[in-house]
């Protein structure tokens, strides 16, 4: 039996107009790993930050979401020097990187509503957020604020 007889048509199609498969950007040293934690390190800043009575520095004078939580510090200092460390470390990220954490790991809006509200296109912002997250994660990794498990 003849393939002709059983297709009923033959799509024609040109070498010239494949395009080459994009190589997704791998991540150096498998930071992105640490992607989830960074943003519950972050959840944890802005829990304890509200629980010692302060805006989180990165959101200033915006509206947030907020949630109640029954977790207690132990120590008002060990929260107040937590504090201290993650804000250090947030601000050796650019201000459009900042301005991300907040929106999304901060006040818990979605990627498509972040990009909506800051004037930029989706996949700018996801692909901003993620490369702003792993330099993140690796300044955490650097100072030793997250730990690195074998």
């Amino acid at each position: 039996m003849s393939a002709v007889l059983t297709l009923p048509y033959v799509w024609a199609e040109s070498a010239a107009t494949r395009q080459q498969p994009v190589s997704a950007k791998v991540p150096i040293d498998g930071i992105a790993f640490y992607r989830k934690r960074t943003e519950l390190l972050l959840r944890r800043y802005m829990l304890v930050s509200l629980q010692t009575g302060r805006i989180p520095s990165l959101i200033g004078n915006y509206v947030f979401r907020g949630k109640a939580t029954s977790y207690r510090m132990h120590n008002f200092e060990d929260a107040v020097i937590f504090l201290f460390d993650i804000e250090k470390c947030l601000k050796r990220i650019d201000p459009f990187g900042r301005e991300l954490i907040a929106r999304i790991a901060l006040q818990e809006y979605t990627q498509e509503e972040t990009a909506q509200l800051m004037g930029q296109s989706v996949r700018t912002v996801i692909r901003k957020y993620a490369d702003t997250i792993d330099l993140l994660s690796k300044i955490f990794l650097d100072l030793g604020m997250l730990e690195i498990r074998s």
